[in-house]
């Protein structure tokens, strides 16, 4: 016979897990602005309640803007999913960005411009290995515009799919954007969906994928980082 205590014991763990699926976790990278927010909210909340309800929901809305949600990432082999949550801005063709000397032979291109309001986490595109990851200092201009991969802050990552492709992937800075996070290295093996940056408080992350690789989104539509897929690579690499 259960008892009472047990009932209310699992009671307790079935709501824990109701709230871990609805509050995600956050990124490490947030945690210094979190707590900075948090002791600026005790302090002003010494001169007004006022300020310290405000500072509260400042804190509040900083941890949600890192948040990390979990994602079911498709596992088919050949496809290229979307490393960010957004809206696709430009689907073109497009050179590989230069400090990656891939020459000048273009590539598929898609944009994804991230609000405020998106997940800022990017995650990795493809299964397979870490071949190249660049920075480069840069400007700080709308990331809507198409003219942000060329000038503005950005990190790339050179990946080669299990497949054997030659896959890019771009962190670009925006207006307010001012630090990008990647935590993956040259010679890394990568997992399809598993983060592997973020961008604060900004802005645009561009895939690049083979001519060839049939574009399964255009521009103005979302995206769900780990989940939505972008296109289907060739079947040769």
């Amino acid at each position: 016979m259960t008892s009472d205590r047990d009932q209310n014991s699992g009671a307790v763990s079935h709501f824990v897990q109701l709230a871990r699926g609805i509050v995600p976790p956050m990124h490490p990278a947030g945690r210094p602005f979190v707590a900075g927010a948090a002791v600026a909210t005790l302090l002003l909340r010494r001169f007004s309640k006022r300020f310290g309800v405000a500072g509260a929901l400042l804190t509040a809305w900083v941890a949600w803007f890192f948040r990390e949600p979990a994602r079911t990432t498709p596992t088919r082999p050949g496809l290229a999913v979307a490393p960010a949550d957004g809206t696709v801005s430009h689907v073109v063709e497009a050179a590989p960005p230069a400090e990656l000397g891939l020459g000048s032979a273009p590539m598929t291109r898609i944009s994804v411009f991230l609000s405020v309001f998106d997940v800022h986490v990017q995650r990795v595109p493809v299964p397979g290995l870490v071949r190249q990851v660049s920075y480069r200092p840069g400007k700080f201009l709308s990331a809507d515009l198409d003219k942000a991969s060329e000038d503005n802050e950005r990190n790339t990552v050179w990946l080669t799919s299990e497949g054997g492709h030659d896959v890019v992937v771009v962190q670009i800075a925006g207006l307010v954007a001012r630090r990008i996070v990647c935590q993956v290295a040259e010679g890394d093996k990568v997992a399809v969906g598993q983060t592997y940056g973020l961008i604060r408080f900004g802005s645009r992350v561009d895939l690049y994928v083979p001519l060839g690789s049939r574009v399964l989104v255009e521009a103005g539509q979302r995206t769900i980082g780990g989940e939505t897929v972008l296109a289907e690579l060739p079947s040769e690499g």
